[in-house]
């Protein structure tokens, strides 16, 4: 059979790739330029092409510390979304009548205030004499305030309270694609609740937590408002380190040695990610 397509199908081709040019165009420009650019930058110095930018990655332990920390937290924040939107999900994903509606709304309430508010609003929350510190007192629990904010602890409840949806989303559209029939299966085999669930319902389910998991990680490691404001300068995310050579030291091309580095850390994460279950699973469209 030839390979050669017919008239009819070069001029399909050549309406696709006339409709899809706007696109094409401002990606290049809004994704592909930003990128390009930020990649000479990184390589650029006052007397042309150096790698300097990249070098103070094994000389200087601030670049080092913000990536550790960075990672730290961000494995924190996964690790808590796990523990809290596994549960949430599966209630969601279980429940009938209004009560799934009900649920995801109340996840994706977050979503309708601005970060900056939310952010403000855990320091309310956490301060020495914040809501949670003035009730705990009262109650007898504790005879000092305790220290929730200008630390880790409050970086993390803040950008796990912001992130959560994004582990309880695709939980849930994976819970809910599980055919009850298996469960049903394994109980009639013998398997009481707990069993049927750790042997069917989990192993089905875990596409969802490695798509969900990857998700937060990966939001995590961008995060600037919320260590910004709860990390009390404690906190110095590779977010912030970028912002300081910037905005302090006017070092443009170490903040674009930096953003390289984590962008391809990125990358690698949603390559591994992609060796389990396939990319479309990780970004939901299947």
């Amino acid at each position: 059979m030839s390979n050669a397509s017919t008239p009819e199908e070069r001029r399909e081709r050549r309406m696709i790739l006339l409709l899809l040019a706007p696109a094409l165009i401002v990606v290049g420009l809004l994704l592909i330029t930003p990128l390009v650019w930020m990649g000479w930058q990184s390589f650029r110095g006052p007397e042309g092409f150096t790698l300097a930018h990249y070098a103070r990655f094994f000389t200087d332990t601030v670049y080092l510390s913000s990536f550790v920390q960075t990672f730290r937290i961000a494995f924190l924040v996964t690790i808590a979304a796990i523990l809290i939107g596994y549960p949430i999900a599966y209630v969601a994903a279980k429940s009938q009548g209004i009560w799934p509606p009900i649920i995801l709304g109340l996840v994706l309430l977050p979503f309708w205030t601005s970060v900056l508010v939310r952010a403000y609003a855990w320091l309310i929350l956490l301060q020495r004499r914040g809501i949670v510190n003035t009730a705990l007192t009262k109650a007898g629990v504790i005879d000092q305030p305790l220290i929730l904010v200008n630390n880790e602890f409050g970086t993390v409840m803040a950008t796990l309270h912001i992130l959560l949806p994004f582990m309880v989303l695709p939980l849930y559209a994976t819970m809910k694609k599980i055919p009850a029939e298996l469960e049903m299966a394994g109980a009639s085999l013998g398997g009481g609740g707990g069993l049927v669930f750790r042997s069917v319902f989990l192993p089905l389910s875990m596409p969802g937590v490695i798509a969900g998991s990857v998700l937060v990680f990966v939001l995590t490691l961008g995060f600037y408002i919320t260590p910004e404001l709860l990390g009390g300068g404690r906190t110095f995310l590779v977010s912030m380190l970028v912002s300081r050579n910037i905005e302090i030291y006017n070092e443009w091309g170490a903040a674009s040695s930096i953003s390289v580095v984590l962008l391809v850390m990125v990358f690698a994460i949603f390559r591994l990610a992609s060796m389990i279950i396939p990319f479309e699973r990780i970004m939901g469209t299947k």
